[in-house]
This record gives structure tokens, sequence and C-alpha cells, in this order.
């Protein structure tokens, strides 16, 4: 019988390298992971995190897929699928060591332009949804942010294979992904460059 790694182990582990979601145990389904409770609430309100807001436009071709995320902390629900840009995404977990690094600059990149990109947060294959907004509190993220526990945009055309986070994904005004990569975000200054190219914008 294969006796799975204590959390802290596999924490350490990913923090040394990129993080490798194939390497973790697959969490046990979106139904058994509660993102929305009055204390992951509190967490949420404490940190400033903004409401999700419900899409509903259709899903296009060569976007997201057509997945409902629940907010995570409380909320709107998301169709992804309906999701229109010039916006940004960023797919992230508590477990990820670059994910930690890069959050406050997605951060700061938000808060020079996300009136006119916004960034949107997917904390992805993470079943430990406290642990994900505290992280998103201790790093000062205010952007929306979904949950996707079940890791159900896998498998999409989207995303056909997720094998390790941390993960950009740009999408234009009609709601296709333009841009995916698995890249540690470093500086705003490597994802303006990013979206200028993808997007057309001039930021």
């Amino acid at each position: 019988m294969r006796r799975l790694l204590p959390a802290a182990l596999v924490a350490a582990v990913l923090v040394l390298g990129a993080c490798d979601s194939g390497d973790l145990p697959k969490p046990p389904g979106e139904a058994k992971v509660d993102v929305d409770t009055p204390a992951l609430r509190a967490i949420r309100q404490d940190a400033g995190i903004e409401p999700c807001r419900s899409t509903t436009d259709a899903a296009v071709d060569d976007g997201m897929p057509e997945v409902t995320l629940p907010c995570l902390g409380g909320g709107d629900a998301v169709d992804v699928g309906g999701l229109r840009g010039p916006m940004v995404v960023n797919l992230w977990a508590s477990w990820c060591g670059p994910c930690r690094n890069e959050l406050p600059v997605y951060q700061k990149f938000y808060e020079r332009y996300g009136d006119r990109v916004p960034v949107l947060g997917v904390d992805y294959n993470d079943v430990q949804p406290q642990a994900a907004l505290e992280l998103a509190r201790d790093t000062g993220v205010t952007y929306p942010l979904l949950a996707d526990p079940g890791s159900s945009i896998e498998g999409s055309d989207a995303f056909p294979t997720i094998p390790g986070l941390p993960w950009v994904v740009l999408i234009d005004a009609d709601g296709a992904v333009v841009h995916r990569q698995p890249v540690e975000i470093k500086s705003v200054d490597q994802l303006v460059d990013l979206v200028n190219e993808h997007l057309g914008t001039d930021l």
C-alpha cells in the first residue's frame, strides 16, 4: 500500500522546485470541499478581496471551458466559459511556492491596470481553501478569486493537461484564450509585456 507524504514534506518539496500538481494526490472532488463557510467569508472580507462577478455570455470554441466555479470565500459562482477580456487569469494554489512569490506581482498589476485589464485568480487543485485565502490575504491580493478544488477545468480544449502551477492565461474581448503558459510571473513589466503582445493593449 502506497503511503502519502506528510503535507509539510510535500510543501517543502514543491517550494524547492516547480509546483507539479501531478505529484500531489488528486482532490476528492469539488462537492467535498466547502469553499463558502462563515470562517472563509470572514477571511475574504478581512482581506478586502473583491466579489466574483457572474457571467452571462455563452462559451466560445476557443475560450475557457464550460465549467461553473464557485467564488472562493463565498459569493456568485462564475461560468468561466462566459469570461470576456481583455483579462488576465492566474492559476495558483496554496501549496505552490512560486505562486506565493508571484501573487503580489499580480496584485501590483491589478492596482495599476485593473481598470483596463482585470485580473481573476483560480485556486486550482487545492483542497485547503482556508490556507488559500490566508495566503491571498497575507500577499495583499484583492482581485476576485475562484476555486477549482476538483481540477474541473483540466481536460478541456483550453487546458488538456495542467502538469503544474502557476499558469498565466490571457482572454481577449471575444472570450478566446489567446495565450496560456506555465510560468512564474516575476515582475509587473513581464506581465505587461505578455498582455500587450497577446491582447493588443498599450499599457
